[in-house]
């Protein structure tokens, strides 16, 4: 048996930079042992004996055949790997008889010799074919098969009685290659298609395929074996099985090895996406099911969420920025939101804290941080005027994920799907991902406003998702080890040793709307509102700007609260804020679509009305109790909950998050010790019976005829 060693020395052939050369002296040196080499034309190398036979230049010529790393044959391992435990048994087994054959022992030597070895018919002084006569008839078989053992076993051992697989690379359906690539074409063509049928697949195979080679020249398969061999190339390039969508991602995944940034602390990447949610919710204006769809900010390194906006329908620009805004200046925490939920005031987590007391107030809904990078993908909103000139601004740099490569930005994709079953699922109004997956009719269950349904996102992500520990989120000292995001925010300030804070509170309102207006004797007027202030210029001073209305001033307006406006001072940079003539009678936040909605009840009651009147009298119906339509209702319960996008102050939790399914899905107790919180009172006026009953099916009904 020729075994895998080879002789080098004197004689010995080498293949040296694609030449062959001989080795003609050996000599042994101080610094080790060196070789003389010949090339075919005469000429003399001298190298290190090292070199020769560790360097990728140079590669041995052995005299005799023998085993090498590209052979045909599987490696030993591999080959009975693949064995059930019956067949290795059998393998075993089968050994045992050739090694007696070969030596007069099953183990193999004399050392380990059972009771009875060796037996008189396989002695070693016996000829070969009388052991392998004897062994045959032992076992059954013809003495060709037991030399057959022999020869295997003493080419591969155990390995070489192993039973023949497969062939390796080509499907297990036998079949012309012409066919089968054809076919694989034909599916590949089909990627960006609708998903065609395995027969249409197959006809159009064998037309291509006699229009290629010709009639009678590729042998056709049967219709059987043909959808075995789609069944087979189906794991090279899905089609039929999975989902059309699903099957163009498979497809342009990139060939090559993928890559990632890496973040090494806090704020350095933040990732920003925006998707429609699965859930159904009421837009409390025209008292219809809506979509909402949610904007997140979230911090790459830690996996925090540092910034929610939900919005009905379409998100703009501004929305966007809102929610980039809240990077720098979180929202406050809830009120009742568990203690393990909430960030300190400072955003710097607990445990790290000096003075322990300091956590013990109100806090933060997530930590505030100064993003060094922004990954987006190629939205009209995220890549608008906007919002890049904020970002320029802010120092903040924009890198666009690739076109319809969701994966760039893998980690706020996989928080969807986490919201989605963690969350979502156990909502009413919940729709599925798909129209697949949809209830019979899952908006007749909508009844979550869009500031309810937000509130509740809000306090999930802060209560479960940042205390719940994410298999990627791992340090590589140690790999074991799986923390929460916010864990890995306590990592990263102990390994970058700091965090980025904005520099001026002030710098808030660069994330509001501009609008350019006149100042005239009574004010400034947007809208048909009309605001005045300290820090107001006088109305006869020209306006260094040269905007889009002559003479205009810009000025930062907040459609979720249009009670105020924001006004720089060009001379001394100082912000100035005014007031809405009419914003005393309004005493909460009001936005736009309330006021519209306040004009249309003023217009039907008044001959002339004005915005005062209009405010005022809505309010005055609202408080009451007077409202008579459900629409007014919804809007009510809009008001007294109304938030900006930009300033945050403490809001009540909604009576939304007291729902069961709700406090468990937020990770709460379901309060056995506190009674149930009491049936809300129909709202009735002064003037209503006793007797009378609402009907809420005719309110709903009438709601958008009164509206």
């Amino acid at each position: 048996m020729s075994g895998a060693g080879t002789r080098v020395g004197v004689g010995t052939l080498f293949r040296y930079d694609g030449e062959t050369v001989e080795v003609v002296e050996m000599a042994a040196t101080t610094s080790g042992n060196e070789v003389v080499l010949k090339d075919g034309r005469g000429r003399l190398l001298r190298l290190s004996l090292k070199e020769l036979l560790f360097s990728d230049r140079a590669a041995v010529i052995p005299e005799q055949a023998g085993p090498a790393a590209d052979d045909a044959e599987e490696i030993a391992s591999v080959v009975l790997g693949q064995l059930h435990e019956d067949e290795r048994r059998k393998i075993l087994d089968r050994a045992e008889h050739v090694r007696e054959v070969l030596t007069g022992y099953r183990s193999g030597g004399q050392e380990r010799a059972r009771e009875g070895e060796p037996r008189p018919e396989y002695m070693p002084d016996r000829p070969l074919e009388a052991k392998y006569a004897s062994k045959a008839a032992e076992l059954g078989v013809t003495p060709r098969s037991v030399k057959r053992w022999v020869a295997a076993f003493r080419a591969n051992g155990e390995a070489g009685l192993a039973p023949k697989k497969g062939s390796v690379g080509k499907p297990g359906v036998s079949a012309d290659d012409r066919w089968v690539e054809t076919a694989l074409e034909v599916m590949v063509e089909h990627t960006r298609e609708s998903k065609p049928s395995r027969t249409m697949v197959i006809e159009r195979t064998r037309a291509r395929v006699i229009a290629r080679f010709g009639p009678g020249v590729v042998p056709q398969p049967s219709r059987t074996t043909a959808f075995r061999l789609l069944a087979e190339l189906e794991e090279r390039h899905p089609l039929f099985r999975l989902s059309t969508k699903r099957n163009r991602d498979i497809a342009d995944r990139p060939e090559g090895p993928y890559g990632k940034l890496r973040p090494t602390r806090p704020g350095e990447y933040l990732l920003m996406d925006t998707t429609r949610l699965d859930v159904f919710a009421f837009d409390p204006l025209t008292l219809r099911w809506v979509q909402a769809e949610l904007t997140v900010a979230m911090d790459w390194y830690t996996r925090c969420i540092t910034g929610v906006r939900l919005t009905p329908v379409s998100t703009k620009a501004v929305d966007v920025s809102a929610v980039l805004y809240q990077s720098f200046r979180p929202r406050p925490a809830g009120r009742d939101w568990p203690q393990h939920a909430v960030w300190p005031e400072h955003g710097i987590p607990r445990t790290v804290l000096v003075d322990g007391e300091g956590a013990t107030g109100p806090g933060l809904a997530s930590p505030p941080l100064v993003p060094e990078t922004l990954v987006i993908d190629h939205g009209k909103v995220y890549v608008s005027e906007h919002l890049t000139s904020v970002c320029r601004r802010m120092g903040i740099s924009i890198q666009p994920a690739r076109l319809r490569t969701g994966r760039d930005k893998g980690p706020v994709e996989r928080f969807f799907r986490t919201l989605r079953e963690g969350l979502l699922q156990v909502l009413p109004g919940y729709k599925g991902p798909d129209v697949h997956s949809r209830g019979e009719s899952p908006e007749d269950d909508a009844f979550f406003f869009l500031d309810e349904l937000e509130a509740i996102i809000r306090e999930w992500t802060a209560a479960v998702y940042h205390c719940r520990s994410h298999s990627s989120l791992v340090d590589p000292g140690l790999p074991g080890l799986r923390m929460s995001p916010a864990a890995m925010f306590e990592h990263g300030m102990a390994r970058a040793g700091y965090i980025e804070v904005p520099r001026d509170r002030n710098l808030a309102f660069e994330f509001l709307r501009t609008k350019w207006r006149t100042i005239q004797h009574y004010g400034v007027e947007i809208d048909r509102r009309r605001y005045r202030g300290p820090g107001l210029p006088d109305p006869g001073i020209r306006s260094p700007y040269d905007g889009p209305v002559k003479n205009g001033w810009p000025f930062q307006v907040d459609p979720d609260d249009i009670t105020r406006i924001y006004f720089r001072d060009p001379s001394t940079r100082a912000w100035h804020t005014l007031t809405w003539e009419h914003a005393p009678a309004a005493q909460m936040p009001l936005s736009e679509d309330a006021l519209v909605f306040a004009r249309k009840l003023a217009a039907s009651k008044y001959r002339y009305p004005d915005d005062r009147l209009a405010v005022a009298d809505l309010l005055k119906r609202w408080n009451l109790g007077l409202g008579t339509t459900l629409a007014e209702r919804r809007m009510a319960l809009r008001l007294s909950r109304e938030q900006a996008a930009i300033e945050l102050p403490p809001v009540e939790e909604p009576e939304a998050a007291f729902l069961p399914s709700v406090r468990r899905a937020l990770g709460h107790d379901a309060r056995p010790s506190e009674p149930a919180p009491p049936e809300p009172a129909v709202e009735m006026g002064d003037d209503d019976e006793d007797e009378e009953v609402i009907d809420v099916d005719d309110f709903y009904a009438d709601a958008l005829g009164d509206v």
